[in-house]
């Protein structure tokens, strides 16, 4: 077994380059510069100290560097896991105080505990339960919530609320103590950084600077609002004149510690953490997957697993907060150059070196400086118009992704995606109980076959060939023979039913027991049962079974060859007892 088996980094390294390490280098200045002033607002938003961003941004990326697939994708605190975190621990303890971080401590633990056996279980497709109109709908929804929960900090009010109504409710209700000067700073930095982020590429490459370079300078405006924010309130003593500041930030690096082993505390926090899990997977392999087809690599979803849990067990370890991969991040460090996971490494270095000897200019830093940076970040996780995007596709889907949106809006972050799992999974079970199928007929003067109902094609009155779009098993085996037994009481002349499947790719206990009733009651009604198209491992399985060895008819290769036998025009036509010769695909 290889080292790069267990360590992917080492197979990053056996041909790493003096020009590979120089890229890596840049991308993590640039992803430092970037993951700072994120690592304190995401804190805050989920409601913990300042310094908790920082810790969560040191060891989980080493350790996220060691054993991920990814090159390119940045992990560290991320907007939707600290909304979800400040959700899960609201009713645990107050803010900002030490049972509130022992909590976090816990909860990043139990999520990286979560993920590491996933992953060594093989269970990255659990993430697939979660459909992409449901994650669509909870990502817009919890964007509108995290903005929404930091208008207090531009406003200069005290307002909370664990949904849209009571956030809105309680700025509402404190509108006449909003402070000027807190706004002002909050509203000129959010007005900056959106025509940064409209302007400022294209303005640049107007002057002549290249592409990617405007790019990175544009997406790096955040630095900038931090630095001349904390020159303002320095300069102006606006902490005096009542404008929040982020206040002393501890200098020095984080102390390893086991969290509370408190087993009350953790199976409180257990169904948080497995929402936590799986939505920080999904955002996390989304992203690294998308980058990764840029560079044509490939990205172990079981793999990631495993370095996303061991990045969160070292947050839990190292006081800092659940953490999962940035979309922002991620593509800044693409667009860096960054060559290898080593990148996340030296970032992690980085934001030491900030740790250690940035603590008391950051003292400075207005909350509002921090609340519009978050605003304007989650901005392009809201996206409404995919509601209607989607409704006009799929009613289903577009309901599933409306019902979630509304539910985690009104009843918050855990009710929302606990729904859209609920939604998830009940509309593939509703797809699947009720599979689509269709009675062929034969493109006249060729070899394919398509429904009766869209195509003029050739028929027979005493063979009907049933097309099955999708695998047969529990669910829907009772339907399978309603449709069957249906087809056979319309047609009167029926002498044959064919089986179409070459969309079945199982055929589980239940359906099998409903084959063996169609076939038992069409042979009473004098019809004969046969299969085309059966895929092999399908087949093997059906050969090792009482249903196959008493089929009434014939298992055919193609729809061509049961048409070309069974079709009454065909000199080659015969009773099914002669039939009985089953053709292994």
């Amino acid at each position: 077994m290889t080292p790069a088996r267990w360590i992917p980094l080492a197979g990053w390294l056996r041909d790493y380059r003096r020009d590979l390490l120089a890229r890596d280098l840049i991308a993590a200045v640039i992803v430092t510069l970037m993951l700072v002033p994120q690592a304190l607002a995401y804190a805050l938003l989920a409601g913990l100290p300042p310094e908790v961003g920082l810790y969560a941004s040191m060891l989980p990326l080493v350790l996220y560097a060691l054993f991920s697939t990814s090159a390119t994708l940045a992990v560290g605190p991320v907007a939707i896991t600290s909304l979800m975190t400040a959700s899960a621990l609201s009713g645990i303890a107050a803010p900002w105080s030490a049972a509130y971080v022992g909590a976090a401590l816990v909860l990043a633990a139990l999520s990286g505990l979560l993920l590491v056996a996933m992953g060594m279980l093989r269970l990255g497709f659990l993430a697939n339960f979660l459909s992409h109109p449901v994650i669509s709908g909870f990502v817009t929804a919890s964007g509108i919530l995290i903005a929404t929960s930091q208008l207090r900090h531009v406003l200069g009010v005290e307002a909370s609320g664990d949904n849209l109504v009571e956030m809105a409710t309680a700025l509402v209700s404190q509108w006449k103590q909003i402070d000027p000067l807190t706004l002002a700073i909050g509203g000129g930095v959010w007005g900056y950084l959106l025509l940064c982020r409209r302007h400022l590429k294209g303005g640049l490459k107007r002057l002549g600077l290249a592409a990617q370079s405007a790019d990175l300078v544009a997406k790096a405006a955040p630095v900038t609002a931090v630095i001349v924010s904390i020159l303002l309130a320095w300069s102006l003593g606006l902490g005096e004149r009542g404008v929040a500041l982020v206040g002393e930030v501890p200098s020095g690096l984080p102390l390893l510690a086991l969290p509370s082993l408190d087993p009350t505390l953790w199976s409180s926090l257990l169904p948080a953490a497995v929402l936590i899990s799986l939505v920080g997977f999904v955002e996390s392999v989304s992203v690294a997957q998308t980058l990764a087809a840029k560079h044509r690599q490939r990205i172990d979803p079981n793999q990631e697993l495993i370095a996303l849990g061991l990045a969160n067990l070292g947050a839990g370890t190292s006081g800092g907060l659940p953490v999962a991969g940035g979309f922002s991040r991620s593509v800044v460090n693409f667009e860096a150059g960054a060559a290898t996971p080593l990148a996340g490494a030296f970032t992690a270095l980085g934001i030491a070196v900030a740790t250690l000897s940035l603590t008391t200019p950051l003292a400075f830093l207005p909350k509002a400086t921090l609340a519009a940076t978050i605003i304007v970040a989650v901005g392009t996780l809201i996206d409404l118009s995919a509601i209607k995007r989607t409704w006009i596709y799929s009613r289903t889907d577009g309901a599933a992704m409306l019902a979630t949106l509304v539910l985690t809006l009104v009843h918050g972050v855990e009710s929302g995606i606990m729904a859209g799992v609920a939604l998830s999974i009940g509309l593939h079970l509703y797809r699947t109980s009720r599979p689509h199928s269709a009675v062929v007929g034969r493109v006249p003067g060729s070899e394919h076959f398509r429904n009766v109902r869209r195509h003029a094609v050739e028929t027979d009155e005493r063979l009907a060939i049933l097309r099955i779009d999708e695998s047969l098993y529990f669910a829907n085996a009772r339907y399978l023979e309603d449709t069957i037994m249906a087809l056979a009481a319309s047609q009167t002349g029926l002498v044959h039913i064919v089986l179409a499947c070459q969309a079945v790719n199982v055929i589980d206990a239940s359906a099998l027991e409903s084959l063996e009733a169609i076939k038992d009651r069409l042979r009473d009604a004098g019809v004969s049962l046969h299969l085309a198209e059966v895929k092999g491992p399908v087949m093997d399985r059906l050969k090792r079974t009482k249903f196959f060895h008493t089929l009434t008819g014939q298992v055919f290769l193609s729809t061509y060859d049961a048409w070309r036998v069974l079709h009454k025009g065909n000199a080659s036509s015969s009773s099914p007892a002669t039939l009985k010769q089953p053709v292994s695909p």
